[in-house]
């Protein structure tokens, strides 16, 4: 196994840490990931490093903007990923953002059939996107999102 992913399992450790015991990523924590990532590429793999590792830092970050953008995820997941990128560059980064969204659905999935609150909870998100769209207003999302919708951390889609 490459010597950086062994970077990536402690970060994503620690990640795992703070993001189920704080349900929020610390910037000192995403900006460190990113700036070792950086600096490991850089003395290890030259400039060939460095641009695998800086292109993987936007792609990380730059599709999960978007996920943040519609409200999604939260901004410590955009920057979580920004440094997952740094550490191991593009290729793997754009695989663990698509595997993360499968397994996120997954867990989505199994957390509505286990609390048994699927077709209120369906339906309630339909009324809002409806009364969002009526509106053009994205406040009813958020009153959803934030008072009435099952959340979880993302970072159980993220470790697998």
């Amino acid at each position: 196994m490459p010597t950086h992913f062994y970077l990536l399992i402690v970060f994503l450790g620690v990640a795992a840490f703070y993001d189920i015991k704080y349900s929020r990523l610390p910037n000192w924590l995403n900006v460190s990931g990113a700036m070792v990532g950086l600096l490991f590429h850089l003395f290890f793999n030259q400039l060939d490093g460095l641009l695998n590792s800086v292109f993987g830092l936007l792609a990380g970050g730059g599709i999960m903007l978007v996920l943040y953008i519609f409200k999604a995820i939260g901004a410590g997941d955009v920057k979580l990923f920004a440094a997952i990128g740094a550490i191991s560059g593009v290729l793997f980064t754009l695989y663990s953002i698509m595997y993360s969204i499968i397994f996120a659905g997954f867990i989505a999935i199994i957390i509505l059939l286990f609390t048994k609150t699927f077709l209120v909870n369906m339906t309630l998100a339909f009324y809002h996107i409806f009364e969002s769209i009526r509106d053009k207003s994205l406040t009813p999302l958020d009153d959803f999102k934030n008072n009435i919708s099952n959340r979880f951390p993302f970072i159980y889609a993220v470790i697998p």
